[in-house]
């Protein structure tokens, strides 16, 4: 592995050196270089056994001015979560060169296909070049000017007649940290909860499964960390391809701690192939198998049983809950015999630290939030939660998709998590200097309908809005069945794909049926092209991630700021500036941006990250994001080489500037800049202290249950004051304990203020709302965590199924089992119904496993990123994989006659629907088994829709979407889709 790169005027110029100087002056394709340079297999072969010292980067001859000075500017990678730094080097204003972030703790000097390539991000020719609008069916170019005032009249116009809700706000994680934050509050300037982003079809699940467990909804630990690991499971996940570089972090913990890692996957997947260990199951029985393991572990009494009693409540619940799972259950429900699960129950719970590895092999499903429960259920069991190489290891999919979650992307949430009540509300009235009634005045009264009840508008701004899982359905149904004034009408959409949800059928209608549509991003997506539309329908070209400044907070909880590479090119725009226009011309841009500094931007002003990431600090209490200032993150990107590779601390040698910080000031990063907090690389950990990065589980769930205490027991954060559980910290807790007295003044007068001088209200002023910092400080001065010292829940009795229990996918290839393992309830959930379980019974009754036998499960490809308009039109990504396909077992082709690499129809149980795809036979899937990746699109049931797109705007390579296949299903808590399971049957073409 690259570890360092030798100077170029050093490096040796061998063989390869020589041909790639003599052909760089034309045009190469690979079949021309390796036909020049007379290689063949062997030759190629020769090349991977060469060093590091024998190969350069090839220098363009007669293209750069050798006089203009190379700049290297710093960024992030804009692909999957991990947070490599990209170096790109730039001369005279033009993006020439790049090189992986040598001394970034998280990358160091590697990069995956996609981060490779990441300029032609930037290059590419197939982006949007300008805005255009569609007239009569035919694109046509227009001004920025143009397109501003008229998207603004047309929400105007729909908000008169529908209302706001009947405008959805769909983001993105391609936004920065402080694009999320901005479109969110643009948003709540409108008056709806209808935003949300990708994290609702990744992990929107964990986010609900993690948080309801112990406090917080994200990864504890870190890929570094895992180096620390004795154990690791992987379930769910396929690291090697979705998050290559973290790939470094596992290998390398394997060799030096010889630890066990145990891929759990219907798949034979690539990072199954590094495992010590491989474990097939069906696919949607994520349940069952932790429940057996559990069976086994709480048998054998291998829980740690000390951990449970001071830290956990409700293990007793489960261990009944566990007793309906014994071993022949188990093996009848998964697959898996029953002494594989007690050998891999046992390493697990004896050889720790263990951690937990996920991601959408484990959310997308109807019980996603059970599946994450019971993940952490299997973690609290052994004690592995709060310890170095413990802990939830989430993999999140795109570069912000952490970020764009915490800053409120997400229809049910405000930035930072605050929820949306009234006092979550008010708090950020009061960090935007605007008055809270200005806010209810924008929201819709929503009639009674259905028998429901009429809201007010105080009521609807606390209403969840409706998922980007089903935003069609709510242009669709009956407005009857809908909990807002009117259906969907219209759709602004900044960075997502529409070919990221199942049934693209009726995503297709509902993009039909749209007033109006609205898709900004720097490739036109399948939102641009899957449709019939003719008018009302605009293309935004807004500018990459390079081309912008700002902050993103990779998986681990990192925040890592990125410099501007490039000035936007062609007629892109950047997201704060579009924002900007559209705020203006609708009449809040004067309060929305008052406190930000504005510049000009390209075609119009913007607010500077800088100043937006302030905002946030001054904000952001309940996550931690008030320590992070601009200029302690672009300090920790300066001197990236101090800190170290495992602990993510920099030492005692690093400038004073970042000393003893963890990488990134991951959040928590308690308290005001001027606190230095160091930020927090492992949460829950009572082994350091709160302001050295330590800290507790959150009591977000009261004091106490059923008679039970919910606050910790004999266990405390290293030198806490208090030897024992306790509350949130609250001016009343602070005056009880008597440290009330120091508080500066100053900051008794915020919390005063706050309260309005009303003593009731002064007193529950906390450690969240406190905009002065000083409860948060005063906490830390005396060991204690700000947010208390409580339990993690075993049970959580908000949730449908307080503790986790199988049940059969939707769309299930063992009709037997619904009986006793159904889907939940049907119920009515973010403002419409949710009618899995009459989905459900009809699939039994109908007997649909008969004629679609084959269970279909999708997931990545290391090539292509996410919905993948962007990666497929990179030509050096795109010649890599070609064509969409389907995997098929050598067992069922041979009964359907397929050949590997022949045409086929798979066909799914919803719609008639069908897609023309290859075929791939591999042992990879076991038989009754299909795999399809989620990247492609531009195929549709069959027929090609290149000529949808604007002329020379189309993504170089094309493929049906496995979304048309995949049906209905949704998680009860968060709306997640089902797409890792449903039926399939597959046919030669």
């Amino acid at each position: 592995m690259l570890i360092k790169r030798k100077a170029r005027d050093t490096a040796a110029t061998g063989r390869l050196s020589q041909i790639a100087a003599t052909l760089s002056a034309r045009p190469l394709d690979r079949r021309s270089f390796l036909g020049a340079a007379g290689l063949g297999v062997g030759g190629l072969a020769a090349i991977g056994t060469m060093g590091v010292g024998m190969t350069r980067r090839v220098e363009a001859q007669g293209f750069d001015d050798p006089s203009q000075p190379i700049e290297v500017r710093t960024n992030i990678c804009t692909h999957c979560s991990v947070g490599c730094t990209v170096k790109a080097e730039v001369q005279n204003g033009v993006w020439v060169g790049q090189e992986p972030g040598y001394n970034s703790p998280i990358n160091r000097g590697t990069h995956c296909a996609k981060g490779a390539s990441v300029r032609e991000v930037v290059h590419g020719a197939r982006r949007i070049k300008y805005p255009m609008k569609k007239v009569g069916g035919e694109w046509q170019r227009i001004s920025w000017e143009q397109a501003m005032d008229e998207i603004a009249e047309k929400m105007t116009e729909i908000r008169g007649r529908s209302g706001a809700d009947s405008v959805y706000m769909l983001g993105s994680a391609k936004f920065s940290n402080e694009g999320a934050y901005l479109f969110r509050k643009f948003a709540a300037f409108w008056g709806t909860n209808n935003v949300d982003h990708q994290a609702r079809i990744c992990h929107s699940t964990t986010v609900a499964g993690v948080a309801n467990t112990w406090g917080y909804g994200a990864q504890t630990n870190s890929y570094n960390d895992i180096r620390n690991a004795k154990t690791v499971i992987v379930m769910g996940s396929n690291a090697a391809e979705a998050h290559p570089v973290s790939m470094q972090h596992i290998l390398e913990g394997k060799e030096t701690q010889r630890a066990n890692v145990i891929v759990i996957d219907p798949r034979f997947t690539r990072t199954a192939a590094h495992a010590t260990e491989f474990i097939r199951f069906r696919p949607g029985t994520d349940i069952a198998v932790i429940h057996g393991m559990l069976w086994h572990i709480f048998e054998n009494g291998w829980e740690d049983r000390d951990y449970i009693a001071q830290r956990v409540y409700g293990m007793d619940q489960v261990r009944e809950v566990v007793r309906a799972y014994p071993p022949d259950v188990v093996e009848n429900i998964t697959g898996i015999p029953g002494d594989t699960l007690k050998r891999v129950a046992e390493t697990f719970a004896k050889e720790r630290p263990s951690t937990f590895i996920w991601c959408m092999g484990g959310t997308q499903h109807t019980v996603g939030t059970a599946n994450v429960r019971a993940y952490n259920i299997l973690l609290l069991a052994t004690g592995n939660v709060g310890g170095e190489g413990s802990g939830a290891n989430i993999f999140r999919g795109h570069c912000n998709v952490q970020g764009a979650t915490d800053f409120g992307l997400d229809m049910g949430n405000l930035p930072l998590y605050y929820g949306l009540g009234a006092g979550a509300w008010q708090h950020w009235s009061r960090v935007w200097d605007v008055p809270y009634d200005y806010f209810v005045s924008r929201f819709d009264a929503v009639p009674a309908k259905g028998g429901r009840e009429a809201r007010t508008p105080t009521q609807n701004m606390e209403v969840p809005g409706i998922t980007s899982t089903r935003w069609f359905d709510a242009v669709t149904i009956d407005a009857e069945d809908i909990d807002q004034q009117d259906n969907i009408k219209a759709m602004i959409v900044f960075g997502h794909g529409g070919n990221t949800v199942p049934r693209m059928q009726d995503a297709q209608r509902g993009m039909d049926a749209l007033d109006l549509l609205v898709v900004a991003d720097p490739h036109p997506t399948t939102f641009a092209a899957l449709h019939s539309r003719t008018d009302n329908t605009y293309l935004l070209p807004i500018c990459t991630q390079f081309e912008t400044s700002g902050s993103r907070t990779a998986s681990n909880r990192s925040i890592q700021w990125g410099e501007r590479v490039v000035e936007p090119i062609f007629e892109s725009d950047s997201d704060y500036s579009v924002i900007h226009a559209l705020s203006t011309r609708l009449g809040f841009a004067d309060e929305m941006f008052k406190n930000f500094d504005m510049v000009q931007g390209k075609f119009g002003m913007e607010p500077t990250p800088e100043s937006i990431m302030q905002e946030i600090n001054r904000g952001g209490w309940s996550t931690g994001y008030t320590g992070q200032s601009p200029e302690r993150l672009k300090a920790h990107i300066a001197n990236q080489q101090h800190f170290d590779l495992i602990t993510l601390r920099a030492g005692p040698d690093a400038p004073e500037e970042v000393r003893g910080d963890y990488y990134g000031l991951p959040w928590p990063c308690w308290g005001t800049p001027e606190l230095r907090h160091p930020g927090t690389h492992i949460l829950y950990n009572t082994n350091l202290a709160p302001m050295d990065g330590g800290g507790a589980f959150r009591p977000r769930f009261g004091l106490e249950y059923e008679g039970e205490t919910l606050l910790a027991e004999g266990s405390w954060p290293l030198g806490s004051e208090i030897e024992d559980g306790y509350p949130e910290f609250t001016y009343a807790l602070l005056e009880q304990l008597g440290w009330d007295t120091d508080l500066t003044p100053a900051e008794l007068a915020v919390i005063r203020d706050i309260g309005a001088s009303d003593p009731e209200k002064i007193a529950t002023v906390s450690w969240s709302t406190d905009l002065s910092g000083g409860i948060q400080r005063v906490a830390l001065q005396h060991g204690c965590v700000p947010f208390g010292n409580g339990k993690a829940r075993a049970v959580a009795w908000n949730l449908p199924d307080p503790v986790p229990v199988h049940r059969e996918p939707i769309y299930t290839n063992r009709p037997e089992l619904v009986s006793n393992y159904p889907t939940n309830d049907d119920r009515r959930q973010q403002r419409m119904p949710n009618i899995g379980k009459v989905v459900q019974q009809d699939v039994v009754d109908r007997n649909v496993s008969t004629d679609f036998p084959l269970i279909l499960t999708s997931g990545r490809l290391v090539e292509y990123e996410g919905g993948g308009e962007e990666t497929r039109s990179n030509p050096w990504l795109a010649e890599l994989q070609q064509d969409m396909f389907v995997e098929v077992n050598p067992a069922d082709a041979t009964a359907r006659g397929i050949v590997d690499g022949g045409w086929v129809w798979v066909t799914g149980p919803e719609g008639g629907s069908k897609a023309r795809v290859k075929a791939m036979i591999t042992e990879r899937v076991a038989a009754g088994v299909a795999f399809m990746p989620f990247h492609f699109a531009g195929w549709f049931q069959g027929e090609d829709q290149r000529g949808n797109y604007p002329a020379g705007t189309d993504p170089i390579v094309l493929g049906e979407s496995v979304n048309v296949i995949t049906t209905y299903g949704y998680d009860p808590v968060t709306g997640m889709h089902e797409g890792k399971v449903t039926l399939c049957q597959i046919a030669a073409a």
